[in-house]
């Protein structure tokens, strides 16, 4: 079967992600890839804004692969963010730090942002991707139930689109849903046929 994009065929695809949701989306795709992973603190400097956080997390994830990039790989790091209110929501600590995050986008709307760097042994290419998601003003009854029956603890802003607050939470998506997920495929295919 041929590839749908020239060149695919000699190249191992490295996924350096833990998110069970990230490596879902690269399953979607149909070829083979694998996940290898390093260690990578996710502090940034709060100066800061937006698509800038999530740009300059992916290329220090991706900086733990120096030296480490055979010929023929593409390296994949990445990192999501939600960016409400002038700051970074990212994974929430604990419960506590969940719900108020969930009351903090109820009733609101928010950008999510994910940057993605690809790297190969020759060259490295970084891009953001941003989506706004409009939630409906959600009940104390509803946020419990989310926490409760659900994991958001290893999610920006606390949240899963595709579980129970977000399915019933969310007014309007403008921009790529899937970035949404966790991944911006179509812009990763666009900037894959460029970097290629």
């Amino acid at each position: 079967m041929d590839m749908p994009l020239a060149g695919l065929d000699n190249i191992t695809f490295v996924l350096a992600s833990k998110s069970p949701r990230r490596k879902m989306l690269f399953e979607g795709l149909g070829f083979p890839f694998e996940v290898r992973t390093h260690e990578v603190d996710e502090d940034f400097d709060e100066a800061l804004k937006g698509g800038e956080i999530p740009i300059y997390l992916a290329e220090k994830k991706a900086a733990a692969f120096q030296g480490d990039v055979a010929d023929r790989e593409l390296i994949i790091t990445a990192d999501t963010i939600v960016w409400i209110n002038e700051r970074a929501l990212n994974k929430p600590a604990d419960r506590a730090e969940a719900r108020d995050m969930l009351k903090e986008i109820s009733g609101a709307t928010h950008a999510v942002f994910t940057g993605v760097c690809l790297t190969s042994a020759q060259r490295q290419h970084s891009f953001v991707e941003e989506t706004k998601v409009s939630f409906n003003a959600l009940t104390d009854l509803e946020i419990e139930y989310y926490l409760d029956a659900y994991e958001p603890f290893d999610k920006a802003g606390a949240y899963g689109i595709q579980e129970f607050i977000g399915l019933i939470g969310i007014q309007r998506i403008d921009g790529d849903f899937y970035n949404v997920v966790g991944f911006p495929m179509q812009r990763f295919w666009a900037e894959l046929k460029s970097f290629l």
